[in-house]
């Protein structure tokens, strides 16, 4: 929002929210029905319309993900700052313009005689269109561009986009509705020249508005990616075409670069940046970053595929979860599960920054089901030691395996890549230690006993032991947990664990829960009971009378740059307990590998003042949960 906003500056569909798409509803019905149905000869530009908007998303999209993808790593990268979910919230409507541009192709192609029936080439329009958009329309953005910065309009329109320091290619099209009708009237000028001179064509209306998209989203990706044999075979190239970098100058700067695409008028006028040049080779010869902490995990569903931090830049900015609109994208979930199925490089999918240590997430393309069939343990074993070998030649200081990367059958908790490796540098984190104590540390403090249940694992008999050596009962459902359980508490305080029984589960409020547990078992909780998984997947919520708290998790400190996405199903600005091990492992400058098959319970307390030192703060529990 601008700094003091002026009149027209939220869209008229606002209001509509999500179903703001309706306003377009029937002029694409009718078009379809008219191509179907009308014995005439067929409109084609006026039944073109609906396809074209459709691929100017599918567009933009492309340049959201291929920018993202190329940020992460640094090479060629122009702004070191990150982004926020502020931004991405304030940049969510950035379809907006597409359809108010397709909302006045419907309109003028039913009242405009000459925008009828338009063949599909002529060359004269496409040249007249080039011509007038570099004479006219590049001089006459310039001064507009110019007169937007200054404070009356500044202040109550541009600002709005200039509230994003680091641009993202959809950054260039987040404007007040009333700038968005200053341009559309701007850009208009080449498109009603050719249709009053009856040169106009197809594809010198959609070349055009695809070419402003085009440099639109080149000039906010963030990337240099402009090459300069380019300029160099063509000196004068400099005048006629922008590059990202120039363009950035003028977010961060401000007073310079006001040029549309060709900086000829700055130039002209003097207001180019003395720093451009120098930018511009710097950006093109950067390398990629130096990487200190990497958190390896992996693809869950097919539909994951979308939450990624490349993928829908919204969706991912909120906790997953299964969406309407993924019914209708399942040509391209299918494609990318085909894709992953051959294609078996890792890539990386985030990148922060926290206390100058530079962080990445590294995906490997593989979904849950193919960590639980037992012919493809082989397969992912050597991906995760392929990752973990790679970290270690960039140097990285430490990494952490994450969600199924960690299993105790897949690879002992990591201890299968120690034992191969035992050279390596590259610490090793499962974050079992944190996880422990971040559900330890949930607990109400009031609490004496506590239900547990599911599949154990490392974090289980960690949880359960740390729990009886603090005088806290543990019970369970079943014989045989009770049993692998009481193998690994301390034989002095194997009194606190204990088998339930039906008669006493009432009093048992709280319950720590992991993967595997029945809804049987979920339903023998009596009513308002908190249920906390201390595994890294959520519970199942098969209770509306019932809590559920998240996975081990923790809030971030705000200095923690770069988070504009939501890890899974976590919350904003929550991060797993696994990831945060890693991260604390490097700034505490511990030397050990945190892996493997032992328990350290004794260590609980130093990870847990550890990860509060620096700013890290478990997550609440829900407001409405009294223990009795």
């Amino acid at each position: 929002m601008a700094t003091k906003p002026g009149i027209l500056t939220d869209w008229p569909w606002t209001p509509l929210g999500s179903f703001k798409y309706i306003v377009i509803a029937p002029w694409a019905v009718h078009s379809t029905y008219k191509f179907v149905t009308d014995d005439d000869p067929v409109d084609l530009g006026y039944s073109l319309v609906l396809p074209f908007l459709l691929f100017r998303i599918l567009h933009n999209q492309v340049w959201i993900s291929l920018s993202r993808y190329y940020t992460t790593s640094g090479k060629r990268r122009i702004v070191d700052k990150g982004i926020d979910f502020n931004q991405v919230d304030r940049e969510t409507n950035w379809d907006d313009q597409i359809l108010f541009n397709g909302l006045l192709f419907y309109i003028g192609i039913v009242l405009l005689p000459h925008a009828k029936h338009l063949p599909l080439w002529r060359t004269d329009g496409v040249l007249m269109a080039a011509i007038i958009h570099a004479g006219p329309v590049e001089f006459l953005y310039y001064w507009l561009h110019r007169a937007l910065h200054h404070h009356f309009l500044y202040s109550r329109y541009h600002s709005h986009h200039h509230s994003s320091i680091v641009t993202e290619p959809i950054t260039s099209v987040i404007h007040p509705f009333a700038e968005h009708i200053a341009y559309f009237i701007l850009f208009a000028i080449p498109l009603m020249t050719t249709l009053l001179t009856k040169t106009a064509s197809i594809v010198s209306f959609a070349g055009y508005v695809i070419y402003i998209d085009f440099m639109n989203n080149m000039g906010h990706c963030n990337f240099e990616l402009v090459p300069k044999r380019l300029f160099h075979l063509f000196p004068l190239l400099k005048f006629i075409c922008y590059t990202p970098s120039f363009h950035s100058l003028h977010h961060t700067q401000f007073r310079t670069n006001y040029s549309l695409f060709m900086p000829l008028y700055d130039y002209i006028y003097g207001t180019m940046d003395k720093t451009t040049d120098t930018l511009y080779e710097k950006s093109l010869e950067r390398g990629e970053d130096r990487v200190d902490v990497v958190y390896l995990t992996h693809l869950t569903t097919p539909e994951s595929i979308y939450h990624l931090r490349i993928g829908l830049a919204s969706f991912a900015s909120y906790p997953f979860s299964y969406r309407w609109f993924m019914r209708l994208l399942w040509p391209f979930t299918s494609l990318s599960m085909l894709f992953t199925l051959f294609y078996a490089s890792l890539f990386v999918a985030e990148r922060n920054s926290f206390e100058k240590l530079n962080l990445q997430s590294w995906i490997i393309p593989r979904y849950n089901l193919q960590y639980l069939l037992k012919w493809r343990k082989d397969a992912i074993n050597n991906m995760i030691e392929k990752a973990v070998l790679e970290a270690n030649k960039k140097g990285v200081k430490v990494l952490s395996l994450g969600l199924m990367n960690q299993g105790e059958e897949l690879n002992r908790n990591g201890e299968v890549y120690i034992d191969k490796h035992p050279e390596m540098k590259v610490r090793l984190v499962d974050g079992s230690r944190l996880s422990a104590a971040v559900v330890i540390n949930s607990l109400p403090k009031s609490t004496t006993k506590v239900v547990m249940t599911g599949n154990l694992t490392k974090v289980a008999y960690t949880i359960a032991s740390a729990l009886c050596q603090r005088g806290v009962q543990v019970s369970t459902l079943l014989p045989e947990v009770y049993e692998s359980l009481r193998s690994f508490v301390p034989q002095e305080c194997r009194d606190r664990l204990v088998l339930l029984t039906s008669e006493e589960l009432a009093s048992n409020k709280v319950w720590l829960m992991g993967e595997g547990t029945t809804r049987e078992e979920q339903e023998k909780a009596t009513k308002g009971t908190l249920f906390i998984p201390f595994s890294q997947f959520p519970l199942k919520q098969l209770r509306r009378d019932c809590i559920y708290h998240t996975p081990p998790a923790l809030i971030i400190p705000k200095s923690l740059v770069n988070i504009h996405s939501c890890e899974n199903w976590l919350p904003r600005k929550a991060m797993s307990a696994t990831r945060v091990a890693g991260i604390l492992h490097a700034l505490e400058g511990w030397e050990m590998h945190e892996c493997g098959t032992s328990i350290l319970l004794s260590d609980l307390d130093q990870v847990w003042e550890a990860c509060l030192s620096h700013g890290f703060q478990p997550l609440l529990l829900p407001h409405h949960f009294k223990y009795p």
